[in-house]
């Protein structure tokens, strides 16, 4: 499951190679410094008849009479430098492992974040944005923690044994293999516990994802949940599902809980066979006070790798169900992209043409049948028909957002697939009915699309979305932050904003998916107006429920359960008298209506 890192430790692998060293060194001085301290504790009584005079004893002895004093500094002073070589090597390899961990977790997050740009619609509607964001989070969080604190104490656990384990039997055998006993107990046990965190690890992730969910949600949609008065009703819902995440949790705590209970009880029975073992051994004058005081040192030194173990262990876990998690994501893969025979066009004039299209919906209901329809470069084409007919998903094809069926749409004569993803889109200028916006300044999203712009494109871009206007009354004018998916514009601005984003494209193809339902009529007549001077070499293509704003498209069609029923001019669709005409004298009949009423 981890295999996917290799990529981010080969491009950090000085980092780890340092760090190791580092490891090796800061575990060197650590227990190379309680000889010192063994050697100053046995220098604090007379030597024993027989016992034999040590080497750093015979080096102090010439230095002065007074040797016994002398002695006791010397391994004072040489013990704080092991214990500060310890320390400097010990920041060295936090420095190198910590920071790999953190550049790996920047890299990966970049990685993620690009994956997911990359991925089509369809995936992005299936799958819940609080999901996503859980993943990106707090499952990433858990991967790096792995990375860093899970593989340096790993490291650090293992060096520490090598470096200790062999001083401990040198000074005995029956010592060490007394201590270690409860050990072995311990190992059986941790390994039966991870198993447990890592089912019960993903769970709670699984559960923080639906909570992330539920708050977005509520977030985003505040305007309607106050309006039904559901604020009670989904604080119920929330407050269910953090019930739910703290059981999970308690679940997964009382499991911790007991693995560090077990390593902390076996650490402790391991001390108490060590008084008992050790004080037999001193007082069979086997070992010395300073020896014993030494093993006592080294068992120490062994303690927090020891309890780092099952901690450790505990962030294997937790970063192995994360890393799954992710890795879902991150083996999806986009299904619209460039194929293989692409052909290298970089420039396109805007000749749209469907040859017996049929579409549908990962094999739901086909939802288009039957489309076919050319549309020359300078036409502005209008789409109509019921809710439902099938207008979004027409327009929604032609930059590809939902995968085209093979040779059955073409732009400029090459069929869509031949042509590269960033030169289609790029000359496309599109308006969604859900005119999302960005919680930024409204010249931020105005230039949205485009990598250099200038003031006077900003403004003539506004000048045709008829906002101008609007902007200049605005305290900051341009620079208005706008809040969260334009929160503070009406909708009729939020629209018209949504217009100059896709003017200042400059596109070759202008969508508008019923982007003007929210303006006046008189204001919509003139972004029209501005919209056909502007576009007279150019396609566009104007999606709408109301007659009124494609009455003077240059072609209009009619959908009907996804078929092109009527296609011609406004007045040959009235002549007609069938669905269109219809529509229109319900439409003119609503309007004389709403003039009696007022």
């Amino acid at each position: 499951m981890f295999n996917r890192l290799k990529p981010y430790f080969i491009k950090y692998k000085y980092y780890f190679i340092l760090g190791f060293i580092f490891v090796v060194f800061k575990n060197f001085f650590q227990s190379h410094s309680v000889p010192f301290m063994n050697e100053a504790i046995d220098a604090l009584r007379p030597s024993l008849p027989g016992q034999e005079i040590t080497v750093y004893a015979q080096l102090a002895g010439f230095l002065s009479d007074h040797w016994g004093v002398r002695i006791l500094f010397l391994y004072i002073f040489l013990f704080v430098i092991m214990e500060l070589m310890h320390a400097v090597f010990l920041y060295a390899m936090r420095q190198t492992l910590i920071v790999a961990s953190r550049k790996i977790e920047y890299d990966l997050r970049g990685d993620f974040f690009k994956h997911l740009q990359k991925l089509h619609v369809q995936f992005f509607q299936n799958t819940q944005t609080g999901d996503l964001m859980n993943r990106m989070i707090s499952d990433l969080s858990n991967v790096r923690d792995v990375l860093g604190p899970g593989i340096m104490y790993t490291a650090n656990t293992i060096v520490s044994f090598i470096f200790v384990v062999p001083l401990m039997i040198q000074i005995s055998p029956k010592l060490t293999l007394a201590a270690f006993i409860p050990l072995l107990v311990l190992s059986f046990a941790i390994n039966r516990l991870s198993k447990l965190i890592h089912v019960r690890s993903q769970k709670v992730q699984e559960k923080l994802s639906d909570i992330s969910s539920l708050a977005q949600e509520n977030f985003s949609g505040i305007r309607v949940i106050k309006s039904y008065v559901r604020e009670l009703f989904e604080i119920s819902r929330f407050r269910s599902l953090s019930e739910e995440y703290v059981t999970l949790n308690m679940d997964m705590v009382r499991v911790r809980g007991i693995m560090m209970s077990s390593v902390i009880l076996t650490i402790g029975l391991s001390v108490a066979t060590l008084l008992w073992f050790g004080g037999r051994l001193i007082a069979l004058q086997e070992i010395t006070i300073g020896h014993f005081a030494a093993f006592n040192f080294y068992l120490a030194m062994l303690i927090w790798p020891i309890i780092a173990l099952g901690w450790v262990l505990s962030i294997f876990q937790r970063g192995s169900a994360s890393m799954i998690r992710m890795n879902a994501i991150l083996e999806t893969q986009p299904k619209i992209k460039d194929d293989h025979g692409v052909s290298h066009v970089t420039q396109l004039k805007g000749k749209i043409e469907f040859r017996n299209m049929n579409f549908s919906y990962q094999d739901q209901r086909t939802v288009l049948k039957n489309i076919n329809l050319s549309i020359e470069p300078g036409m502005i084409v209008g789409v109509v028909g019921q809710t439902g007919s099938g207008k979004s998903t027409l327009v929604n094809l032609i930059p590809r957002l939902f995968e085209v069926p093979k040779d059955s749409l073409f732009i400029d004569g090459i069929e869509i697939h031949r042509i590269p993803l960033a030169t289609l889109r790029g000359h496309i200028g599109m308006v969604p009915q859900d005119n999302f916006l960005f919680s930024d300044s409204i010249l931020n999203n105005v230039i949205f699309g485009v990598d250099e712009s200038v003031m006077n494109q900003v403004e003539r871009a506004t000048e045709v979305a008829q906002l101008r206007s609007n902007i200049e009354e605005f305290p900051e004018k341009y620079e208005t932050i706008i809040g969260e998916r334009g929160i503070t514009l009406s909708g009729g601005q939020k629209q018209r904003l949504a217009i100059a984003r896709a003017v200042m494209c400059d596109p070759k193809i202008l969508i508008l998916d019923d982007s003007l339902s929210s303006v006046d009529t008189r204001t919509e007549d003139e972004i029209l107006s501005h919209l056909r001077n502007l576009m007279q070499d150019r396609t566009c293509l104007i999606v709408s429920h109301r007659i009124q704003t494609v009455k003077y498209a240059d072609l209009i069609i009619t959908l009907s359960d996804g078929e092109i029923i009527e296609r011609g001019t406004h007045e040959e669709l009235v002549s007609l008298d069938g669905v269109y005409a219809d529509m229109y004298q319900r439409q003119l009949l609503e309007e004389e209506m709403e003039t009696l009423d007022q």
